[in-house]
């Protein structure tokens, strides 16, 4: 089982100094990896499920502030949980990410993708609500193409992006492309992980059932893809306080990787519980000593 942790922008701010604090406090502590939120925009009467949004939250953007956190500091991973992938052109994406995995020395490793479930997040940025899914499996396979172009140049023809003889350098650090992992609580995503995805990272208040059935839809969509299941990461969102017996159950349901969130509201008091939760699970005797 893998360990990272999440620092929600909405909820603890943008000060510079403490998001560089909470990083480098999780590093020394032994977590793998770091993940970040996005929304692009908010606006009054955003709902998610049952919780309206508030539309003053600052959701910084999080690959600006991840290119942040890896010039202070040296081993821990990078994700998104979960960036949202239709509001995004694939072509501008891929060297965004790119570039990051080159300036942290390769540790932009935990993209995670979403579709977004806003509508008027999609409209603001000239997306059809309804063909979101469509744009994100076609910007995945654009993304990839890219990364593992050479100087020759590489052609796309899509629904919704085209080009031809396409070259895009730098190259992620030692790697064809960056692995993609799929967010999402509905079986459609898991249908998407087992297609295109590199993991399944579901969130959502769903049951133990619909949660092993959409496990098993993402392995079993994954041999119908001619791709191996046993390859696809298995990522849940947990407590920071949870005990040994709820970290073996996860595992015996197959998790690979848990992602906690702290509850304290300041940072002394997140500190404590990062501490504490790496204490428990001997984090710092199975930590990586540099990136994967």
């Amino acid at each position: 089982m893998k360990f990272g942790i999440s620092y929600n922008m909405a909820y603890f701010g943008v000060d510079p100094e403490r998001i560089m604090a909470f990083a480098r406090h999780a590093e020394d502590s032994g977590f793998e990896s770091l993940y970040l939120p996005e929304h692009i925009a908010l606006y009054p009467g955003a709902t998610v499920g049952t919780m309206e949004l508030p539309p003053s939250l600052p959701y910084a953007d999080p690959l600006d502030c991840l290119s942040f956190v890896a010039a202070a500091t040296e081993r821990i991973q990078l994700g998104t949980g979960v960036l949202l992938l239709p509001y995004h052109h694939p072509v501008v994406l891929a060297k965004r990410l790119a570039t990051i995995d080159v300036l942290s020395k390769g540790r932009m490793r935990l993209l995670t993708v979403g579709l977004g479930s806003l509508p008027g997040e999609a409209r603001a940025v000239g997306v059809d609500f309804s063909t979101r899914g469509r744009r994100a499996d076609e910007a995945i396979d654009v993304m990839r193409l890219l990364w593992a172009g050479g100087e020759d140049g590489v052609s796309f023809a899509g629904e919704f992006f085209a080009f031809d003889d396409l070259c895009q350098f730098p190259k992620p650090v030692g790697v064809t492309h960056l692995p993609i992992h799929i967010g999402g609580s509905s079986r459609a995503a898991a249908r998407r992980a087992g297609r295109r995805g590199d993991g399944y990272f579901p969130g959502g208040a769903l049951g133990p059932d619909e949660r092993a059935l959409q496990l098993d839809l993402a392995r079993s969509t994954a041999v119908e893809a001619g791709r191996s299941p046993e390859a696809l990461e298995y990522t849940r969102w947990g407590s920071i306080d949870m005990s040994a017996e709820g970290i073996e159950a996860l595992a015996a349901q197959g998790v690979t990787r848990l992602v906690v969130n702290p509850t304290a509201p300041d940072l002394d008091r997140q500190r404590d519980q990062m501490s504490a939760f790496a204490q428990r699970f001997a984090l710092l005797d199975t930590s990586l000593s540099g990136p994967a």
